[in-house]
C-alpha cells in the first residue's frame, strides 16, 4: 500500500475547493466586502434560523454593505443533514451559559427537526420556522446563546481567514497582470 505524503494530501484537499475559490475571487467587490459576506453568512448559518437563513443573509449583507453572493454561500452549512449535530453542539455550549433540559432529551428533538426539514420543500419556510419555534423557550434560549457564541466565533475566523486569502490571491493576480502588461511592451 502506497503512503501519501502529508503535503500532497493537504494540496489535494485545497484542490477540491479550487472552483469555489475561483468563483469567490471573481466576485466584483472589495476583499473586505467579500470576506465580510462570508463571515456574516457563516454567523447566520450557525443560528437556529433554518428556513429564513438565506433571506437573513441577503438582508444583513445589504444593510452592512457586504457582498450578497458571498453571504449566501456559507448559509448552506446548515442543512437537513447537518442541523442535528450543529444544533446539538450549540445547545450543549448554550447549556454552559443557561440551564436547559438534559442534552440526551434534546438531541432527539434536533434529529426530528433534521428529518422534518429533509421532507419539506425549500419554499415551506413557515413550517421550517415553526419546527424551530416549537422547541419551547427552555430549549430555545440555550440553543440561541450557544449559536451566537459559535456563530460569532466561526464568522470571525472565516472573515479573517478569507480576507487574508483574498488579499494574497488578489495581490498575486495584480502582479501577474502587471508583468503581462510589461511583456507586451
Amino acid at each position: 500500500m502506497e503512503k501519501t505524503h502529508p503535503k500532497k494530501h493537504r494540496r489535494n484537499i485545497f484542490m477540491r475547493f479550487r472552483p469555489v475559490l475561483r468563483w469567490v475571487i471573481k466576485l466584483r467587490s472589495t476583499p473586505r466586502a467579500i470576506a465580510g459576506g462570508l463571515g456574516l453568512g457563516t454567523f447566520i448559518a450557525f443560528t437556529p434560523t433554518m428556513g429564513i437563513q438565506l433571506i437573513l443573509a441577503i438582508i444583513a449583507a445589504t444593510l452592512f454593505n457586504l457582498n450578497r453572493p458571498a453571504a449566501m454561500i456559507p448559509v448552506w452549512i446548515t442543512n437537513p443533514v447537518t442541523v442535528a449535530p450543529i444544533y446539538t453542539f450549540n445547545y450543549w455550549l448554550g447549556c454552559r451559559i443557561w440551564d436547559g433540559p438534559p442534552l440526551s432529551e434534546v438531541s432527539g428533538l434536533f434529529l426530528d427537526i433534521g428529518r422534518t426539514m429533509a421532507h419539506l420543500e425549500i419554499w415551506d419556510v413557515n413550517k421550517q420556522v415553526l419546527a424551530v419555534l416549537q422547541m419551547g423557550k427552555d430549549v430555545l434560549i440555550p440553543l440561541l446563546l450557544g449559536s451566537l457564541v459559535i456563530g460569532a466565533t466561526a464568522g470571525a475566523v472565516v472573515y479573517v481567514f478569507s480576507l487574508n486569502l483574498l488579499s494574497v490571491f488578489l495581490t498575486r493576480r495584480s502582479k501577474k497582470r502587471l508583468l503581462n502588461k510589461r511583456k507586451k511592451w
